[in-house]
């Protein structure tokens, strides 16, 4: 037994030497809770996350959500976009030569001057010239052998075995972009197997394209309809017959006839809906056994853009890296008053994209997320979502603390004021706060509607309920749009009156004035003697909300009770069809930076109850409508200008909306990024980003030290644990050595 222990402790000793050597190896001075590769942070990559889910519809014709944008229109390239850094929002060309106006004729066929008045235009004509030499990223679909022959088409189904990816097919191609493939484009949108959400807006405006749109329902009826799996159908050649709204003159010449005078067309051509798609990859993935390994455009696009999608796991990680057949786009050199501050002119001229890629990576919880955007990992939290950085900003306002965080890591937080309204509606068919039936109650219901304008506070409610993360609204066209107006022109004086070119709002003595002259005195009916008792109506279950809390108090300071009825969105929205709800908030996001996008919510054709409209507060008023039928063919312009100024004075005396506030978005980008400014209308933003790898690796480990002493402390318990089994067990083999001596001398 003693030469057990002698043993023991041999090798028990190597043991615990063992174990310190590991712990002391283990000892690095790199971080061990980096999501990414050791190295990495060192690279031109730029780091973010997704919270959801994968994208969903990567195709152009489909994708309609915001969390697909980053990928689509880096990837897609539509004929036209917005300037990075103009406001108002400037339509620059992308991928067309030049924006040049459209050629105008009667319904003769003839052609007409620039200056037409709209309704005498019977077709708008767009001719556009595309810029030669743009190539499509390469892609397998584009793949050719010696020979010339497409290298996977057809495939045959064993050739298909084991690929789940682009990636797994090892010859790719290219070729240049041409109309054409706008042309097959426009027609896919009108294909009843793509079911694009765009496609009844356009089918509207574009010549001959609803017509169109039927053949393509008959034919895909005849071969089997919807009941018949995608992938055993016969492929749908877009390329066989046409219509003649949208047609290729020559390999760079497309032109695209709309019915009409729509100016806002020319915004339709900056959205991915209308990005070009080579009748190629149409072909290449309606082949059999492709839906059941998920490759398609929805999965994995091809497009001209900066970018090509090179990796995606679904759920996981998401990767896009440069297109080695982009050209390069000149980055801005003019901007905004500030930006040159910013530091955002510095890339002037200069070749876009800067980042070699970008990495797309899961976090299900926004708090790990942060965790990890605060500790350098992630570049920009999100790139779809504004509300990170203004929930920092926020945040550093509360606290001290946090504050000095941020500035510490140098975390740059930008907001900008979004092209959207919030706004509260009173329902013009409403006899108490609608237009009224004669001169006199249009007069009384219009100063009841202002004294209810002034007692409702929008800058305490953007202050208690949006953080000051929003702006107040003066009128219904919000910042960054053409037209609109701030002060002290664009000062809502039913409201506000100006006080060294600051808004002050109007005192509640005034508005009790209102109130009495409306035939309210004191907040009761001045024939009956009742209180006046006004009705909102809440979607979502939000009647005991401190929201809906502070606007029964805002109106209790005239003396007006609210009562609120709450109900299920369900519900609220057959209201509104009905135009049973008397007051109601809601809100509009802009299609494309044109006030008539604003403006149709009030023009009297589109009111909700009688045609269906978004006008959902049901206005009407003649010389609103006679102006907006005027300004909506307009051009961007002077002339055009004036007449929103018009419209917007008129809406600002008749209160049909208490304007509410315009959302702001904000960034959150670490010191490192740059040509970081938020905008939501810009949906092309990462090829403008650039990245500072070198100080994103000394931040990183500037920022987040290894602490051993715990691995220490575990390990010196470890050693003392085995010293003292080892001693013990010593003591005890000599206590049996010596008993056994005992005995035997016995």
């Amino acid at each position: 037994m003693l030469e057990a222990a002698t043993v023991l402790g041999r090798y028990g000793l190597r043991s615990l030497l063992a174990l310190a050597l590991a712990l002391l190896a283990g000892c690095s001075p790199s971080p061990v809770n980096s999501p990414y590769a050791q190295g990495d942070e060192t690279e031109n990559v730029l780091y973010t996350a997704f919270v959801q889910r994968s994208p969903k519809y990567l195709d152009p014709a489909r994708s309609y959500s915001t969390d697909e944008t980053p990928f689509t229109y880096s990837i897609y390239e539509p004929l036209y976009g917005y300037d990075y850094l103009a406001r108002p929002y400037k339509l620059i060309p992308k991928a067309a030569m030049s924006i040049d106006p459209p050629a105008y004729f009667d319904s003769a066929g003839n052609l007409l001057p620039a200056n037409t008045p709209g309704e005498q235009v019977a077709v708008s004509v767009y001719d556009i010239q595309i810029k030669p030499g743009i190539m499509f990223q390469p892609h397998p679909a584009l793949a050719r052998d010696v020979a010339g022959n497409y290298r996977y088409w057809p495939l045959a189904p064993a050739e298909l075995e084991h690929k789940f990816g682009i990636d797994a097919f090892h010859e790719t191609g290219t070729r240049e972009l041409l109309a054409d493939d706008y042309v097959y484009a426009f027609r896919r949108l009108a294909s009843p197997r793509i079911a694009s959400p765009i496609y009844g807006v356009l089918a509207e405006h574009v010549v001959g394209m609803h017509d169109y749109g039927e053949r393509l329902k008959k034919q895909d009826q005849a071969q089997g309809g919807a009941g018949v799996l995608g992938s055993e159908r016969p492929w749908l050649d877009l390329r066989q017959g046409g219509f003649e709204g949208v047609q290729a003159l020559g390999p760079h010449a497309l032109r695209i006839k709309v019915k009409g005078k729509y100016p806002q067309f020319k915004y339709w051509l900056a959205m991915t809906f209308t990005a070009p798609i080579p009748w190629e990859a149409d072909r290449f993935y309606h082949q059999p056994g492709m839906a059941q390994h998920d490759l398609s455009l929805n999965t994995w696009p091809l497009g001209t853009g900066p970018y090509m999608l090179s990796q995606s796991i679904p759920n996981r990680r998401h990767v896009l890296t440069r297109n080695p057949n982009f050209r390069g786009e000149p980055y801005p050199c003019q901007g905004e008053p500030d930006d040159a501050a910013m530091g955002l002119l510095a890339d002037c001229g200069k070749l876009t994209p800067f980042v070699d890629k970008v990495v797309f990576t899961l976090e299900k919880e926004s708090v790990p997320l942060m965790g990890k955007f605060l500790q350098g990992y992630y570049d920009i939290p999100q790139i779809d979502r504004g509300d990170y950085g203004v929930a920092m900003r926020v945040a550093a306002g509360d606290s001290a603390e946090k504050a000095s965080l941020y500035r510490d890591h140098g975390i740059q937080l930008r907001s900008s004021t979004e092209a959207q309204v919030t706004y509260l509606g009173f329902n013009w068919r409403d006899p108490v706060v609608g237009q009224g039936d004669t001169p006199e109650q249009q007069e009384k219901n219009r100063k009841l509607r202002q004294a209810i304008g002034i007692a409702f506070n929008w800058e305490q409610f953007v202050s208690i309920f949006q953080n000051d993360e929003a702006q107040v609204a003066y009128g219904p066209v919000p910042p960054g749009i053409p037209g609109y107006q701030g002060l002290p022109d664009g000062l809502n004086k039913q409201i506000y009156t100006l006080d060294n070119g600051r808004a002050v709002r109007r005192s509640l003595d005034y508005a009790r004035q209102l109130l009495k002259e409306a035939g309210y005195p004191n907040g009761r009916d001045a024939l009956t003697g009742k209180p006046l008792i006004l009705h909102f109506d809440s979607a979502g279950g939000m009647g005991s909300s401190a929201m809906l809390d502070w606007m029964r108090r805002q109106l209790a300071s005239i003396n007006i009770e609210l009562e609120v009825r709450a109900t299920d969105y369900n519900r609220f929205q057959d209201k509104m069809r009905s135009g049973s709800a008397q007051m109601f908030m809601w809100g509009w996001v802009a299609d494309y930076p044109d006030a008539e996008n604003f403006l149709f919510l009030l023009y009297g054709a589109n009111a909700k109850v009688e045609n269906g409209g978004e006008n959902a507060s049901n206005y009407k008023n003649a010389e609103f409508d006679r102006l907006f039928e005027q300004m909506r063919f307009l051009d961007d312009g002077p002339e055009k200008d004036s007449l929103i100024h018009k419209m917007v004075a008129i809406v600002q005396r008749d209160a049909p909306w208490l304007f509410g506030y315009y959302p702001k978005s904000g960034g959150a980008y670490q010191a490192w990024v740059g040509n970081a400014k938020p905008t939501q209308m810009v949906r092309n933003t990462l090829q403008y980003y650039r990245i500072a790898p070198a100080l994103r690796a000394r931040e990183i480990k500037a920022w987040n030290p290894p602490y051993w002493w715990p691995l220490w402390l575990l390990g010196a318990f470890f050693v003392l644990g085995g010293l003292l089994a080892w001693r013990t067990a010593q003591r005890r083999d000599r206590a049996t050595a010596l008993g056994q001596y005992t005995t035997r001398r016995s």
